[in-house]
């Protein structure tokens, strides 16, 4: 794998319109090589879409995307997707699953059993699709998209269904790749779930970039807080101010909601103002929470004719 740090993925300008529905509207983000970022939004902000088009299975309507670069080879074996759901036959084991995509894709049968060992499938390969956990047929679909050996992976929901062990195995993996050098760029619509394994954020509403950047800078935009009710909230309010607290909002009900201030602090300014600590209660903000904020539910489409559903195709995916 390459270890250049230029783009491994840029779109620009990017929408895409299914007659009058409109699933992705001027999209425009870079993914940097060696690292791993995230689409993140509720059902319908386009997530799936724009990594149907990254992978060549979808024609965009506007804007361009541009795959590799800066060392990257622009091969089709250069990118590994893997795609919601996993499509694997359900008679079919998972060994069976991956030689057919091993003979589709030109690699050796000796690259299923490598794929096979680096995904942990083991005894598990011999057993049909129909008796695979969730967890266990992501790691089939993962290994499929390993099979060339890409540098870079577009995974669809890849920690959909899983229990808390698998995704922590998952995030692992994920951070060995982009150690490797490898770039990732996967979709969820926790924001929670991605937290822990990406570089970057592409928050995506109804369709449209509502935050791009570090997960570090969202949480600086969006800190836990302090609730404290007090006798007199305004006289705190302005104490906090003065040592250098801004960071104050009064909620409707008086209490004061302070950010980045310790328990300690605020006791110091309760005795500085005069004014009487009643409570203060821990507000933690949790990933989806902050999610919720900035992404809209997916806005309903028109109908193209009275009594009839608009109709969004789905387009013909890799089967995994």
């Amino acid at each position: 794998m390459s270890a250049s740090r230029g783009p491994a993925f840029t779109v620009r300008g990017l929408g895409k319109r299914y007659n009058l529905v409109t699933a992705v509207e001027d999209v425009s983000f870079t993914v940097t090589a060696g690292t791993a970022a995230a689409l993140v939004g509720p059902a319908g902000a386009g997530k799936t879409t724009i990594l149907r088009i990254l992978l060549g299975l979808l024609e965009p309507s506007a804007g361009s995307v541009a795959v590799g670069g800066h060392g990257l080879p622009g091969t089709a074996r250069a990118m590994g997707g893997m795609l919601d759901p996993r499509g694997m036959h359900p008679a079919r084991t998972a060994r069976d699953h991956l030689l057919v995509y091993a003979a589709a894709v030109g690699v050796s049968n000796e690259r299923v059993d490598e794929v096979i060992e680096l995904v942990g499938l083991g005894p598990t390969a011999d057993a049909k699709a129909e008796a695979l956990t969730a967890g266990q047929q992501t790691r089939v679909a993962l290994a499929a998209a390993l099979l060339g050996d890409p540098p870079l992976l577009v995974l669809d929901e890849p920690a959909a269904g899983l229990d808390n062990a698998e995704r922590a195995w998952l995030h692992e993996f994920l951070r060995g790749h982009t150690r490797r050098g490898g770039t990732v760029l996967l979709s969820s619509e926790s924001l929670a779930a991605v937290i822990p394994v990406v570089d970057k954020l592409i928050v995506l509403s109804a369709g449209s970039v509502a935050y791009e950047g570090s997960p570090t800078r969202l949480r600086r935009s969006h800190p836990d807080r302090l609730v404290v009710a007090s006798s007199t909230p305004i006289a705190l309010a302005t104490t906090l101010a003065a040592q250098g607290f801004t960071d104050v909002v009064i909620r409707p009900d008086g209490r004061l909601a302070v950010a980045e201030a310790s328990e300690g602090q605020i006791h110091d300014a309760a005795r500085v103002a005069g004014v009487r600590l009643d409570s203060i209660t821990p507000d933690p903000i949790h990933p989806d929470r902050v999610l919720a904020s900035l992404a809209k539910p997916a806005r309903p489409q028109p109908t193209p004719y009275p009594g009839v559903a608009a109709h969004l195709p789905t387009p013909h995916g890799i089967p995994r």
